[in-house]
């Protein structure tokens, strides 16, 4: 999938999750999951999110694709791509799209396997028409790559709903600017708003766990182990075509892997229904902890604190 339509899918993501959560804070009563199935609920789902689904597929059209050629349905390999931190992008979006469907369907009173079957599936397609768009687009074209991604963010949700309920390894997100922006703006983000969304250099990507939730009771459920993955001297997506670019012969390529602490805040003792609603909401984020990095070619380095 093209960078930047996946950036909008992230950018709609959080946006809905963030609304959802507001939703649940001014009314206690109304937003409380239902014990049975609510049909009212039911159908202000299934025709809001529909809506919402035609609504922002016309607007991405609009926006990312209008502008641009069509072409016959084409194929494209980006698993190389921006050292593979495009797919992990993928999941993690798919992976909280799917978690927000399967909430909004136990919040109708939707049977437990109905609703994670029927709360996962409306993103993954959702994400698959985007990847449909960029195949009908003569600059990009459909990645299985990006599928594949899709795919496992939606099972590592859907696997964990139907084992435990709940979510005990989440995916993360974290952003600090990298000093390859400068280098081109015009691809890595003309602002430090612009780059969070374009700038791989600054991202990173975290899988965390706490002990605690698999029974170690020395440990607490809200204290997380996160191992992150990112990667560096990246200003195109093509290794190949970057190597050409003689003004940035300097830049070496290189992927990161990182380990460091973080914080479940859905398992904070917080019996306040609006703060609880709130760090629901951002517990997307990644906090920042120390950290320890490993790169193939640079060895260990220690962060006293690591975003």
């Amino acid at each position: 999938m093209a960078t930047k339509t996946r950036h909008s899918t992230l950018i709609i993501l959080l946006l809905t999750q963030l609304a959802l959560q507001a939703q649940d804070s001014l009314s206690e009563r109304f937003f409380t999951p239902s014990d049975t199935l609510n049909k009212q609920r039911l159908n202000t789902l299934v025709i809001g999110s529909g809506a919402a689904g035609a609504v922002t597929l016309t607007g991405l059209y609009q926006l990312w694709y209008a502008d641009y050629p069509r072409t016959s349905f084409q194929l494209t390999n980006d698993n190389r791509d921006w050292l593979g931190m495009d797919k992990f992008g993928h999941a993690t979006t798919a992976y909280y799209t799917a978690v927000t469907g399967i909430r909004a369907m136990r919040w109708a009173g939707v049977d437990n396997k109905k609703a994670i079957w029927y709360g996962a599936l409306p993103g993954w397609l959702f994400l698959t028409t985007v990847e449909v768009f960029d195949g009908l687009s003569k600059e990009w074209g459909f990645s299985f790559g990006d599928i594949a991604a899709n795919t496992a963010g939606s099972a590592l949700a859907v696997t964990q709903e139907a084992l435990w309920q709940e979510q005990k390894i989440m995916l993360k997100f974290s952003f600090h600017e990298s000093p390859y922006r400068e280098r081109r703006p015009e691809m890595l983000g003309e602002s430090l708003w612009s780059s969070w969304l374009k700038d791989y250099n600054g991202q990173t990507y975290w899988l965390s766990v706490s002990p605690g939730s698999f029974g170690w009771d020395v440990w607490p459920e809200w204290l997380c182990l996160s191992a992150g993955y990112s990667g560096r001297g990246m200003i195109t997506g093509d290794a190949s075509n970057q190597s050409t670019m003689q003004q940035f012969a300097d830049l070496e390529r290189a992927p990161q892997f990182y380990a460091s602490l973080d914080i479940d805040l859905t398992k904070l003792p917080v019996k306040n229904k609006i703060l609880r609603s709130v760090l629901q909401a951002i517990n997307v984020i990644k906090l920042p902890f120390p950290a320890v990095e490993f790169s193939p070619n640079r060895g260990f380095n220690a962060h006293g604190i690591y975003f």
